[in-house]
């Protein structure tokens, strides 16, 4: 036993001493991670108390539970769980499926270099900003002078322009139609991962025994990324009670106020606006363990189910 601990501190150390500037580099994300996950957590007694900046944490008065009964007592603020509940499952609803389907597609594609090019055009929205993609968005979908409205009116698809960001139901639809966009080709590429991960054997037994290519997505392809979509699912379903300012704040304007009103808009509205940093903080608070708790609740789901789960 201590020859092996012996053994294996020397390995280490000659690892290290090879790679030390990727340790140096490691140093920065985790940093961050530490600070931002981390060091924020004695903050977190703001909740229980009616915290004012000025005065401090030492100065300011401590409430207990009040914050929260505060919260849960506010129209707004059920106004905006209602919201967010609703599209979160909707966005887990139409886009969850989409990486799966593209990863099948592109999986069966036999023309590598096409197939690296549409890669590279999918997850390139992924990296653009909330900011970059509204903005393209409101020049392509605008009422009279929009690319879209003019294209389909031209056609005779419709006679009038269609207010896709102006009116709250067509910009329920547009704001789910561009999450799908903007983050499928990310998703994607953790699917086509899996593939490369399952034998050709089994592709190469299936076309022995005869099985066409949907035989072979179905009985292969999708058993073999099973954990994979699993695993994905879950870390999805601790999302459902999240939201992004950045989304709902660049898609946002006074006509769609009634669906764009959601957690992360409220988060602000509270916090930063006015100044109400103990309900602000009693919400992300609230958010967290919710979504702790769904993940807690699916992973043991999956495994009653026989799947290996997250944890």
């Amino acid at each position: 036993m201590g020859k092996r601990l012996s053994y294996e501190l020397q390995s280490w150390k000659k690892s290290f001493k090879r790679d030390w500037h990727l340790y140096l580099l490691l140093l920065v994300p985790l940093a961050l991670v530490v600070i931002f996950n981390y060091a924020a957590y004695p903050g977190l007694r703001m909740v229980f108390m009616d915290y004012k900046p000025a005065k401090g944490y030492a100065g300011s008065k401590w409430v207990g539970w009040a914050t929260f009964e505060k919260v849960f007592r506010d129209k707004d603020f059920l106004r905006a769980l209602k919201n967010s509940i609703v599209f979160n499952l909707l966005d887990l609803a139409v886009s969850f499926p989409m990486p799966i389907i593209l990863a099948l597609m592109l999986n069966e594609l036999r023309f590598p270099r096409f197939k690296k090019v549409t890669q590279t055009v999918l997850y390139l929205p992924h990296f653009l900003s909330w900011v970059i993609i509204g903005a393209v968005a409101y020049q392509l979908f605008k009422p009279s002078t929009g690319i879209v409205n003019i294209l389909m009116m031209k056609w005779g698809w419709i006679s009038e322009g269609i207010p896709f960001l102006t009116e709250k139901w067509h910009w329920a639809a547009t704001y789910l139609l561009i999450g799908v966009w903007q983050g499928m080709g990310w998703g994607t590429i953790i699917y086509l991962a899996a593939i490369t991960g399952i034998s050709g054997e089994l592709y190469e037994a299936a076309m022995i025994d005869g099985a066409n290519r949907m035989q072979r997505i179905w009985h292969i392809t999708l058993p073999g990324i099973r954990s994979t979509i699993v695993v994905l699912l879950i870390m999805n379903l601790g999302k459902l009670m999240g939201s992004n300012y950045e989304r709902l704040d660049v898609f946002g304007n006074t006509q769609v106020k009634d669906f764009q009103y959601q957690l992360a808009i409220y988060i602000y509205e509270k916090g930063l606006a006015s100044s109400k940093f103990s309900m602000a903080t009693a919400v992300g608070l609230f958010q967290s363990l919710v979504g702790l708790m769904l993940v807690l609740i699916s992973d043991r789901f999956s495994k009653a189910l026989g799947e290996d789960g997250l944890l």
